[in-house]
């Protein structure tokens, strides 16, 4: 592909992102064309139809997401504070957004998307490896896996509609104090706490 013709397609998928995340994944093929400063029938010269258009919003999501825990990993003083940086990254508003538009899709959207597989595994597996170093350096608790990572994210990026009212109010300043449980000094055990004083039984009445 030239590179002019790269361009206007990192254009339109910029700009495509930028809309859904916006007014959602019915937006109108027009106003992204209008957003990108190219023609509508470049647009559909380029994405037929608005299904090849999603897709590739999808990879450029999971593209922007790895790019992002790749320098958070590589230029963070330590494990941490990489984790850290790339979870809040990942959940300020605008790209929030975009996660929400593209979960609302049918579960089966990306299934046969190889692009957007291939790069979704890319991107696990870098996360993967930070947590480990987490753990391996004992600020991560023990017991806290990847999964628990990315259903945090999840939470609070594809399905911020779940969150209680006053989270959603102010989910920065959840997400950084479940954040915090996860570090070693705030661990408390997994196994069921012991009785506390509201569950003795009652004494006898004088």
């Amino acid at each position: 592909m030239r590179a002019d013709a790269q361009r206007n397609l990192d254009k339109i998928v910029i700009a495509a992102a930028e809309v859904v995340a916006e007014q959602g994944v019915g937006a109108p093929m027009k106003l992204i064309a209008r957003r990108a400063g190219v023609g509508v029938g470049t647009l559909y010269r380029r994405f037929p139809d608005r299904e090849s258009l999603i897709a590739a919003i999808g990879e450029y999501y999971v593209e922007s997401l790895t790019e992002a825990l790749r320098r958070a990993a590589e230029r963070a003083p330590d494990a941490w504070s990489g984790l850290r940086a790339f979870v809040l990254w990942a959940a300020e508003e605008g790209r929030g957004a975009l996660a929400t538009a593209l979960a609302g899709l049918p579960e089966d959207a990306f299934r046969g998307d190889a692009g957007f597989a291939r790069k979704r595994r890319e991107w696990y597996g870098l996360l993967d490896r930070l947590v480990e170093r987490t753990r391996d350096d004992g600020t991560l608790r023990a017991g806290v896996v990847t999964e628990d990572v990315v259903a945090l994210l999840e939470l609070f990026t594809c399905h911020p509609g779940d969150l209680p009212s006053r989270v959603a109010a102010d989910p920065g300043r959840f997400l950084r104090l479940m954040l915090d449980g996860f570090r070693t000094e705030a661990a408390a055990p997994f196994t069921p706490p012991p009785p506390t004083l509201w569950d003795a039984p009652p004494g006898p009445v004088s």
